[in-house]
C-alpha cells in the first residue's frame, strides 16, 4: 500500500503534467541529444528511465514539502538552461536531473540507511544518490566521470561559493536550488516561475526548511557546526554550543606559541 506522502506527491505530479502536449501523447525531444522529453508545468523535461526511477525515489525517500522543494528545483534548473545557450549546449540533461531530483535525500527521517550519525546531509545525499545510479541498470553504463558530477552537485550544493566555480553541471544544480528560496533570475522569466510555483506550491517550504534543519542540529550536532546551519542550533536547540569546536577556536588553541 502507497504511503500518505507517496499518494500526495503523485497526485501533484499528475495534475501537474495532466494538460501537458507529452503526456497527450505527441512525440517530443529535449536537449540538443534528443532525449525523450514530457511536459511538467509548461516546462519540457527529460524523460529517460533513469530520470524517472530518480524521481520515484525522491517521492519515496521525501515528506511531501521536499519533493515539492527538489521538482520546482529541477523545473526552475532547466528554465535558467534553456535561456542560456551555454548552459544548452554543455549541461548534460540527465546529470542535471538526477542531481537535482536527489539532491534532499539527507532530509529523510523515514526508516533509512541513507542518514549517518556523523555525516553533513548533502553527503549523505550525495553517496545515496550514487549508489542509486550505480544500482540502475542504466546508471550501470555511466562512467566514472559522469556518477562523480552527481556526487559533487549534491554534496556542495549548499556551500555556493565553491559550487558557482566548479563545472556547468555542479553550477546549475546549485543556483537552481537557490533560486526556489531567492525567486526568479538567471535568466528565468517571472511567469515561468510563477507556472512552477503554482503547479508544485511553496507555502510549505518554510517550515519544512526550518525544521529539517533544527532537527540536523539535534540529533547530528557535530555536522552542523561552523556551518551555514550552526545559527539555527544557536537559536532552537537547547543544550547546543559551538564553542571549542569551531576552527576558529582550534586554531587558536593548537597554534598558539
Amino acid at each position: 500500500m502507497l504511503s500518505a506522502t507517496v499518494k500526495q506527491c503523485s497526485i501533484w505530479l499528475f495534475l501537474a503534467t495532466s494538460f501537458s502536449p507529452a503526456s497527450a501523447g505527441l512525440s517530443s525531444t529535449s536537449g540538443s541529444l534528443g532525449y525523450p522529453a514530457r511536459e511538467i508545468a509548461g516546462v519540457s523535461v527529460i524523460d529517460t528511465p533513469l530520470v524517472r526511477a530518480a524521481e520515484d525515489y525522491a517521492i519515496n525517500h521525501s515528506s511531501h514539502a521536499v519533493y515539492k522543494h527538489v521538482m520546482r528545483s529541477w523545473l526552475y534548473g532547466v528554465l535558467m538552461i534553456n535561456a542560456n545557450e551555454t548552459l544548452l549546449n554543455n549541461v548534460d540533461l540527465q546529470i542535471h536531473a538526477v542531481s537535482t531530483l536527489l539532491h534532499d535525500l539527507g532530509w529523510y527521517r523515514g526508516n533509512s540507511s541513507i542518514i549517518s550519525p556523523d555525516r553533513r546531509f548533502e553527503v549523505d545525499g550525495a553517496i545515496a544518490a550514487r549508489d542509486f545510479i550505480q544500482s540502475h541498470e542504466d546508471g550501470k553504463d555511466w562512467d566514472e566521470r559522469r556518477v562523480q558530477l552527481v556526487w559533487d552537485a549534491i554534496a556542495l550544493h549548499t556551500e555556493r561559493s565553491i559550487a558557482y566555480f566548479k563545472e556547468l553541471d555542479v553550477q546549475v544544480v546549485s543556483k537552481g536550488i537557490q533560486l526556489d528560496f531567492s525567486g526568479p533570475a538567471n535568466g528565468v522569466a517571472e511567469d515561468d516561475y510563477l507556472a512552477v510555483t503554482q503547479a508544485f506550491p511553496k507555502d510549505d517550504l518554510k517550515d519544512s526548511v526550518n525544521n529539517t534543519f533544527i532537527w540536523l542540529c539535534e540529533t547530528k550536532p557535530a555536522t552542523t557546526y561552523d556551518t551555514w546551519m550552526q545559527p539555527w542550533g544557536d537559536n532552537h536547540v537547547e543544550g547546543y554550543s559551538a564553542d571549542g569546536k569551531r576552527r576558529y577556536d582550534i586554531i587558536f588553541k593548537n597554534l598558539n606559541p
